[in-house]
């Protein structure tokens, strides 16, 4: 594990944007039995989703959040010194999408800008990166941008990943300041399990082709191509389970705190009996596990930091000083964050 800390160095500010259509997941009695459906959607907690049109990237998503972020606390463009672009659902394979970015949103030449592609635990990975630049004396500010549009790769006709995903995207900054106190953040990775969450053709090493479009059937009744999300869904469930706790343990260890020291856990928004089980597993108050999945789903990467605006922005969890992050998924990767969100300022939820 990678165990990285640092001193006076924390999020200035935070927003998040996510489309305006909305799907039920009580209308997926096409692909799922309706006396399925309803303990499907009560166990893994998600209601509805927000799909982004067809024409709308992640990058567009991301690009109104940020825009909100400089429009709300008059945010100087350029104090920025490095844009971060997280997602798994970028404008081309070629070129990356953060340079375009930094042109969209009219910032300077001078900063530093790249993709990062990672999953479900991309924020809690991005931020460890943002805070290490931030901490460099030619830098100044970071912007990091996570979004993804996770619709555009499940297939309607999996029981498995339709009920899950949404889209989002997210803009976050991160400064220097003596106000932000100690932070630490501890990263793990096992590549052993990269087939449990995996788009098998479209890159590659299995490039496009003929094969890689056809929709295939499998023994549950679920078509899906192979450059649609292909998930083995108990296996990750497993995954989470055996990891999270375990990660959130370590961290507090290293900490020397207990978790009756935290004042609230933002997980990465994957399944309401997941989360649930983690809580209990670390005999921590589900009253301080804040949740939005119910109303925008498993967005990836984007998860924690829509957690956050949407739960946190009208002054909800006041208790902000000692707050944990953790994120887990496809690689597999995963990994834990501990800082102070007592200095957050939280835009309101756009839609677009």
């Amino acid at each position: 594990m990678a165990i990285i800390s640092y001193k006076n160095v924390g999020i200035h500010s935070l927003s998040a944007c996510v489309p305006r259509k909305v799907v039920q997941n009580s209308e997926l009695d096409y692909l799922i039995p309706k006396e399925d459906l309803d303990k499907i959607i009560h166990s893994i907690g998600i209601r509805e989703r927000r799909v982004a049109e067809k024409d709308v990237c992640s990058s567009d998503l991301c690009y109104k959040a940020a825009e909100r972020l400089f429009s709300d606390y008059g945010i100087e463009r350029d104090s920025i010194g490095a844009l971060i672009f997280i997602s798994q659902t970028p404008d081309y394979r070629q070129p990356s999408t953060a340079p375009s970015l930094q042109d969209r949103l009219g910032l300077p030449k001078t900063v530093m800008a790249f993709d990062i592609n990672m999953a479900c635990s991309g924020y809690v990975y991005g931020l460890s990166i943002a805070y290490s630049l931030a901490s460099q004396e030619g830098i100044g500010r970071v912007l990091l941008l996570v979004g993804e549009t996770m619709s555009k790769t499940v297939s309607d006709h999996d029981k498995v990943t339709t009920p899950l995903f949404g889209d989002a995207g997210t803009a976050t900054l991160i400064e220097k300041g003596e106000k932000y106190g100690s932070s630490c953040f501890v990263l793990y990775s096992d590549g052993s399990g990269s087939d449990m969450l995996r788009v098998p053709y479209g890159g590659y090493r299995n490039p496009s082709c003929r094969e890689g479009f056809e929709r295939k059937t499998d023994e549950e009744g679920n078509a899906l191509g192979g450059e649609q999300l292909h998930m083995r869904g108990m296996d990750v469930f497993n995954f989470g389970l055996s990891v999270v706790p375990s990660g959130i343990k370590e961290i507090l260890k290293l900490l020397d705190m207990e978790i009756e020291d935290v004042d609230l856990i933002h997980f990465h928004q994957a399944n309401r009996f997941m989360t649930d089980f983690f809580a209990k597993k670390l005999k921590f108050p589900l009253e301080r596990v804040p949740y939005s999945l119910e109303y925008f789903g498993n967005t990836s990467a984007a998860s924690i930091p829509l957690n956050m605006a949407y739960t946190m922005y009208d002054g909800s969890y006041p208790r902000r000083k000692h707050v944990l992050m953790a994120g887990f998924g496809a690689g597999l990767a995963w990994g834990t964050a501990y800082l102070s969100l007592e200095n957050l300022r939280i835009s309101q939820l756009i839609e677009y």
